[in-house]
């Protein structure tokens, strides 16, 4: 069984950080089809259209009758492991900090076998188990094999806490903690065992519905934050930047206008200051400090979390503006992600429907409430995704985008 996650001790401030490391990152074009569908949260592998063939490693055809019609499909997991070991050393630096390692066969029902990671809980060979997609450090997708029922402290398991951000004893800065959103992301972070849980407030004398009882939570401490006022920024920054592990970026700015509906620019200015310069004000102050102690040996910096909407995929006319701020802002957060993975943190984008708010009053339903996205990213980071679509709203609209992102514009107007 595996041993509960103590908290971890403090570091040495006088010992030097190590530099991050990562696990191989060279995978096959084709292969980067299965790193697409682990980053939201699918396991697929390849079948063949024309024979049926299910197979693993990926490749560009199918191996039994050399067809290029290769379809990806889900995968139960499910299956029996059949062989195992213990690697005991390792020619790469990233698995030499974590060795022995405990890697097995397993022989998925759909008669495929897959090398894999094996969770401290599996049994030994032969037994039943449940294979899962993760992504590793460098964002690629690796499997890792679970006992066939969830065991207590399973995912405390250090290898499957490598592949995830579970913010469990992990320190974690909120940025607007005074909306409803923010508060009910910091107690769902609370609930979810975080350290300490820095909670951003802007204009501090505004005191909203419910914030007291946030600040008496006792891991949760207030600090000033306005993301439009870039020393505001580099001041918290240089105050807890080198103690942040994940990051949750949910400050917007939100109103609901056209680009015709209201004269002049400065509604789309006040989204664009928030929503996007926001954004890159905090990666330019927090992202090399948390970069600087991606590789920490008791609790790294992990995770960096955007909350932006559905609409940045396809916008929604009534909230013209909005929408293109927060496209803008998506545009900027996959070059974050690159730039940030080569510390090993991962970058997680949250695409909510219509949040039940004070700007979305005359939205009708179904909204999403926030309590229902805070434990959709406190899930996401459990998990190890890296893009989630929270709420009915975002699920269809993001299915319609990928099956006809031209026919979803079209439909978006008469929204």
């Amino acid at each position: 069984m595996t041993d509960a996650l103590k908290r971890p001790q403090k570091r040495n401030p006088i010992m030097p950080l190590r530099l991050p490391t990562l696990p191989p990152g060279a995978r096959s074009r084709a292969a980067l089809q299965m790193t697409a569908a682990v980053a939201e949260g699918r396991f697929e592998l390849q079948h063949c259209h024309d024979c049926g063939q299910i197979q693993y490693p990926p490749r560009d055809a199918c191996t039994r009758c050399l067809s290029i019609r290769l379809e990806w499909k889900p995968i139960d997991g499910r299956g029996e492991l059949i062989s195992d070991t213990l690697l005991h050393h390792s020619n790469e630096l990233y698995y030499r900090q974590l060795v022995p390692l405990r890697l097995g066969l397993v022989r998925l029902k759909e008669d495929i076998t897959v090398l894999a990671h094996l969770h401290g809980d599996c049994p030994k060979a032969t037994a039943p188990v449940r294979v899962r997609a993760h992504l590793d450090k460098s964002g690629r997708a690796v499997l890792i094999a679970l006992p066939a029922t969830d065991t207590p402290n399973m995912a405390d398991d250090r290898m499957l806490r490598e592949m995830t951000s579970d913010p469990k004893f992990r320190k974690v800065l909120v940025t607007d903690a005074k909306s409803a959103t923010g508060q009910a992301l910091c107690k769902a972070l609370s609930d979810a065992g975080a350290d300490m849980i820095w909670a951003g407030v802007a204009e501090p004398w505004k005191q909203p519905p419910g914030f007291d009882a946030l600040t008496k939570l006792p891991n949760v401490a207030v600090v000033p934050l306005e993301l439009t006022d870039s020393r505001s920024v580099q001041d918290l920054a240089a105050s807890i930047g080198a103690k942040v592990d994940i990051l949750i970026n949910n400050a917007e700015f939100h109103r609901s206008t056209g680009i015709a509906d209201r004269p002049g620019t400065e509604t789309a200015r006040a989204e664009m200051e928030i929503n996007y310069l926001g954004l890159m004000r905090l990666a330019q102050s927090f992202g090399p400090a948390m970069r600087a102690r991606a590789a920490d040996s008791s609790v790294p910096a992990t995770a960096w979390v955007n909350v932006l909407s559905i609409y940045a995929l396809s916008s929604l006319p009534s909230q013209g503006t909005f929408s293109a701020s927060k496209a803008a802002a998506l545009s900027l957060s996959q070059t974050l992600r690159a730039e940030m993975r080569h510390a090993g943190i991962r970058v997680v984008n949250v695409f909510p429907g219509p949040i039940d708010d004070e700007w979305t009053q005359r939205v009708p339903p179904p909204k999403l409430a926030p309590s229902a996205l805070a434990k959709a990213v406190v899930k996401a980071l459990q998990d190890g995704v890296e893009d989630i679509y929270p709420g009915d709203v975002a699920q269809d609209l993001f299915s319609k985008w990928r099956q006809n992102a031209k026919a979803l514009e079209r439909e978006m107007w008469d929204q």
